[in-house]
């Protein structure tokens, strides 16, 4: 009756859970970042943002790297091991059965033999000394979760396989604005190279007119010294670039999980770099929040070392186990059909460490410190993201802004090499001032490309700092 009395009082026992519960993350406070002109109060799109670029093939490098970056393999697997410890602790809050069989002979010394006797009773007085054994039988024991401290394992193992699949997220985040970066630097860069060498062209014609002007003595030794230097100073800068421009290409081979060179035929052919659209969605702050990978990461940590605190201040109170065996065997195999002959045994343990001279206080204080710091963690994660938001806003503004001052520039060295062409025709210019003004032009097209390239570097930055890029 005793026992029957312990298996009811198991639901109410086992419905105890010690140690802190989570209630969420430190509440943060709700406004919205500055935004000026830049950006709407919208939605943002959480994936594949890089399609609002319109550049099918950066479309596509981001969807190969994607698929066989090694980092992001790397990550997965780690997702995989995160949610395989979680099946096992939740296996280990189940009941543990186990069967076993034996089939085996042995010899003992003559039946009047003392050693005989004591270690096989049954063969005294039969006059044999050799035997056969068949067992079978099946054990099960369970530890029943008296103070839940198991469900306190299964908690944190749960939010740990969260906090894994945030950071996978993360690493996603990384890998797609990594990759943009690298195209918009090679579209960049090709645009770059080939302006210096056209402007490279006009040095040399400037220079061979000048030379004839020499000759003739209508130009001094130092004019031809001075556009000398200049072509060489303007030959000099198109090599860096070359090197520039296949460093980008290896760059983003290897993180499509490619050999360098992979990708240079799709790559090769110049392109201009993409434009960010006119209007960014940012959303409110909270929302940000929410969608912020490595955020999300840090409260699911936070969520996991908070449910530790219950696992170690279960280990203060008693441990209840049952342990049973259920078993047939004999001499011969006819006897394992016996199944009225069968030996049964069940027994509860309780297991209570009374004096552990403060070890398992000591665990309490090292998880309840564990906790603190993955708050201040959580914290700090939440305030970086703001900054990061902040700043790449910030940069955004600035390279807009940019961007319509070096347009503006552009556009009056566009007309004034169209005034320029014009004066030469009705002679009123030398050629090399044509070549010359031709020159101020691409130098305002160099620094307009650049800007440009700036812009959408920076709108990539902004879709980085807003958490997007992750595939669900």
């Amino acid at each position: 009756m005793r026992t029957y009395w312990l298996f009811a009082l198991l639901p109410v026992l086992s419905a105890c859970t010690v140690g802190p519960d989570y209630v969420g993350p430190p509440g943060i406070s709700s406004r919205f970042v500055r935004m000026g002109d830049t950006a709407v109060i919208a939605t943002p799109l959480v994936a594949r943002w890089w399609e609002t670029l319109d550049d099918p093939i950066l479309d596509g490098i981001e969807e190969r790297a994607l698929r066989a970056n090694p980092n992001m393999a790397a990550s997965q697997a780690r997702l995989r091991q995160a949610r395989a410890m979680l099946r096992i602790e939740r296996a280990n809050a189940a009941p543990n059965v186990a069967a076993g069989a034996l089939a085996g002979h042995g010899r003992v010394p003559e039946s009047g033999s003392s050693a005989a006797g004591a270690m096989i009773p049954a063969l005294v007085g039969t006059g044999e000394n050799s035997f056969d054994l068949y067992t079978a039988a099946f054990d099960a024991s369970w530890e029943i979760d008296l103070f839940g401290g198991r469900r306190r394992s299964i908690e944190a193992a749960t939010a740990t396989a969260q906090a894994t699949e945030a950071t996978l997220a993360d690493a996603q985040v990384s890998l797609t604005a990594e990759v943009a970066h690298a195209y918009i630097g090679l579209r960049a860069t090709q645009t770059r190279i080939a302006l210096a060498r056209r402007s490279v062209e006009l040095q040399q014609q400037m220079l061979d007119l000048t030379r004839q002007q020499f000759e003739r003595g209508v130009a001094s030794a130092l004019d031809v010294e001075r556009l000398s230097m200049q072509f060489e100073t303007a030959n000099a800068r198109v090599a860096p670039l070359v090197a520039q421009a296949e460093g980008y290409m290896n760059a983003l081979a290897l993180l499509c999980g490619e050999q360098p060179g992979a990708l240079d035929a799709m790559l090769d052919p110049p392109r201009p770099a993409p434009l960010p659209p006119a209007a960014v969605a940012i959303g409110d702050p909270e929302a940000m929040l929410r969608r912020r990978p490595d955020v999300r990461a840090a409260e699911r940590r936070l969520a996991a070392d908070t449910a530790r605190i219950g696992v170690a201040e279960a280990a203060r109170f008693p441990r209840l186990s049952w342990m049973g065996v259920i078993g047939i065997g004999g001499t011969q195999p006819s006897d394992l059909t016996h199944l009225d002959d069968f030996v049964a045994l069940g027994a509860p343990t309780l297991q209570w460490s009374v004096l552990n001279f403060g070890r398992v206080q000591g665990q309490i204080r090292q998880r309840e410190s564990a906790r603190d710091e993955a708050e201040a963690l959580y914290d700090a994660a939440v305030l970086g993201a703001l900054r990061d938001t902040e700043d790449a806003l910030a940069r955004f503004r600035a390279s807009r802004a940019t961007v319509a001052i070096l347009a503006r520039a552009k556009a009056s060295a566009d007309r004034s090499a169209n005034l320029t062409q014009q004066n030469y025709r009705a002679g009123k210019v030398s050629r090399i001032d044509a070549l010359g003004a031709e020159r101020q032009r691409i130098d305002a097209e160099d620094g307009l490309s650049a800007a440009t390239a700036g812009l959408t570097a920076d709108y990539v930055a902004l879709q980085k700092a807003l958490g997007l890029g992750w595939l669900g």
